[in-house]
């Protein structure tokens, strides 16, 4: 036996994740009478953590209510900047986002990375418990129910992955502020402090330190320095921040 048809419409920016044949306008969709909006709408392919509100004539209703006949459903795309319940915003970025969490630790932003795959459950389970918004490209990881928050990384390319999470959460920058290796946060460090740690060249050539609080590396400006500037500053100029952090 059938169950209700309800007529659906999906934002354009959903489109990556519905059929084809869904991304044009409203279409019928037939449900079994029993499964939430929500179910119906991460079985054809969009994870709830890309929905921002639900309308059924008209009006919000959340994830658990159930369609009935004849309903005429809307689902929105998140609104940007999306703005997380909780302080501080802090993320969590699986194996896949290694350079992306390095950009991000670049501009002080609290990034947590698993350089190893543990699961999906261990992640969702480590978002969960340390109140951090997931970060992955993982359609599946960003379904499960455990996630605190979550959301899709929408590019494979690391700059506009970048510009992709400023433009939806608009985190605070402090540029120069955490430890790209471990995600410490940094400290100013005299040369004598470090000098052990310094080649000979590095300690002839550079005067100014800092040291992560966390792992003990230790930072100067070095060979690299200009490529990362352009990424602070690109930032910066379009995403804000303390430029002089």
């Amino acid at each position: 036996m059938n169950g209700p048809e309800i007529h659906i419409r999906f934002a354009p920016a959903l489109g990556l994740f519905v059929p084809a044949a869904r991304r044009a306008g409203r279409t019928p969709l037939t449900t079994d009478g029993a499964s939430t909006l929500g179910h119906v709408v991460e079985s054809l392919g969009v994870p709830l953590t890309e929905v921002g509100a639900l309308l059924v004539g008209g009006h919000p209703v959340t994830p658990a209510h159930v369609p009935a006949d004849g309903e005429e459903v809307e689902v929105r795309g998140v609104e940007r900047p999306q703005r997380v319940p909780g302080a501080p915003l802090r993320f969590l970025l699986d194996v896949h986002l290694g350079t992306l969490a390095r950009r991000l630790r670049l501009l002080g932003v609290d990034a947590a990375y698993e350089s190893e795959d543990i699961g999906d459950a261990a992640l969702a389970a480590q978002s969960a418990r340390e109140r951090r918004v997931m970060l992955s490209r993982d359609r599946g990881l960003l379904r499960r129910r455990e996630l605190w928050a979550g959301a899709y990384v929408y590019s494979h390319r690391p700059d506009d992955q970048l510009r992709d999470v400023l433009e939806r959460f608009a985190p605070r920058l402090a540029p120069w502020t955490r430890c790209t290796a471990c995600n410490g946060e940094l400290t100013q460090a005299h040369k004598d402090e470090v000098r052990e740690h310094l080649e000979q060249g590095t300690q002839r050539t550079y005067d100014v330190f800092a040291r992560c609080t966390a792992c003990g590396r230790v930072y100067w400006r070095g060979a690299h320095h200009a490529r990362l500037e352009t990424i602070v500053q690109n930032a910066l100029r379009d995403f804000g921040g303390d430029a002089a952090a």
